[in-house]
Parts: C-alpha cells; structure tokens; sequence
C-alpha cells in the first residue's frame, strides 16, 4: 500500500474487552470497484465457458447454463469469502479482505448478508444505491456491509498489526465452538503472547483450562496459540508471502 492510498483511506481502530486496540486500513470505493471488476470478468469467462458447453447437450444445457449463472451471481463470492479468509479472486488480487467490524475472521452468516443484499446496493442501477450509503458512513459501508456488520479492510494493514512474526506453530481448530469474546481473547493473547513473560503466558493458558486440558507450561501455550492462528483465518502464511 503506498502512502497515497494511506492518506485517502481511512484507520479503524478496534478496542477489545481486554483494553487492546487492532487497527484496520478500510479500503475506499475505487480499490473496492478494482476488485469487483476482477470478479465481474472472471464470473463472465465462466459464464461463457458454460455457454458454449450448453449448446452441445441442447434443452438440458439451457437449464443448466441458468442454473450455473444463478450459482455465479449469488454463491461465487459467498463461497470464496467464507473459504478464503474474506477474499475472493478480485480482493485478493487488490489486497483487501473482509472481516466483522470487531476484527473477526467473516464467517457464513455475514457473507450470506452482505452479498444477499447487494441487489439493494445496485438499485436503481450501478451500484448507486451502495456507493451513495458508502459515502455517507464513515468507514465506506454499503448497506451490505452495514447489515452484516463487516468492513473491508487491506490485507496487508491487518497483517502488520495482528500478526508482527510468524510463530511457525501451524494452526489448530478449537475442540468446540467458541463465543464471539473467547474468540477475540484468543486473538489478542496470540498477538501479544511474545511480549508476555513465560510465567504471564502459562497463566493465561491455565486459565482457558478446557481448550488446554491435558496440557500444562509450553504445551498448552502453544496449543492456545495455534488455535488463535486458526482464528486468524490462516494470514500468517499471507504474511510470509508477502
């Protein structure tokens, strides 16, 4: 990111239960078009491809051609936000991703939302309606965005201030499902477990007793943080590519 786009874009800062702050780079309305632009042509390189693959089985491949484009339009970037940490093809390719506004990974329910109600955001045509919201909120949010309670941030901004070294612990999934605070205390103690003492770090892993039971000292630490990594959405391998 160069520091024009820093200057025209605008820093989220997050404060967590535990007194700490993430600070997310929202992306502006023309990163956000790059990107949906990327997209558009590849739904449509694909669209074709089953254009022409319809025409050699006839009746059934008409069916199946508005099946595919139906599946294209709605599911293509609900699929890729939930699977690929907030980014399909086109964000990825600009930098950005989308997360909840309190910095958690998005899952299903805020990628069904905000890319449900982007046929509101198109009205009356062109996006009008969403870049119009988007304008007048101050982090950029389309009315997508607003009801599902997620932003889309820069990659490379998130990276830098969740994740300052890689670890090298892999990731591990939470044996349970966890609440939304849990998830972001397991963030904020992966973050910052390198300037923790050790006695400060055993502490808090003792203290999350039931996703380290069996394990005391360095063993339940580490296995707090790998599933903190996994929270994370997978971005310190993005980091290290970077």
């Amino acid at each position: 990111m160069n520091a024009h786009q820093e200057r025209l874009d605008t820093l989220c800062t997050i404060a967590t239960p535990e007194a700490c702050q993430i600070d997310l780079r929202v992306a502006g309305p023309v990163s956000r078009a790059r990107a949906w632009f990327i997209d558009f042509f590849i739904r449509f390189a694909v669209w074709l491809a089953l254009v022409v693959a319809a025409n050699s089985v006839g009746d059934l491949g008409v069916g199946l051609m508005l099946l595919g484009a139906f599946a294209l339009e709605w599911f293509y970037p609900i699929i890729f936000e939930v699977y690929r940490h907030g980014q399909t093809p086109g964000k990825q390719a600009c930098g950005l991703t989308v997360v909840h506004d309190d910095g958690r990974p998005l899952g299903w329910r805020g990628a069904f939302l905000r890319n449900t109600l982007r046929a509101v955001d198109f009205l009356p045509l062109g996006y009008a309606l969403g870049f119009v919201a988007s304008l007048l909120n101050p982090y950029g949010k389309r009315l997508g965005d607003l009801a599902a309670g997620t932003l889309v941030v820069y990659v490379e901004t998130r990276v830098s201030r969740d994740l300052s070294t890689d670890d090298g612990l892999g990731s591990e999934a939470p044996p349970f499902a966890l609440t939304r605070d849990e998830q972001i205390a397991i963030i904020e103690f992966t973050r910052r477990a390198g300037t923790l003492t050790r006695e400060r770090t055993a502490e808090v892993a003792a203290a999350a007793g039931p996703l380290t039971a069996g394990l005391d000292g360095a063993a339940a630490e580490q296995r707090l943080r790998r599933i903190g990594n996994f929270l994370l959405g997978g971005h310190r391998a993005t980091s290290s590519r970077q």
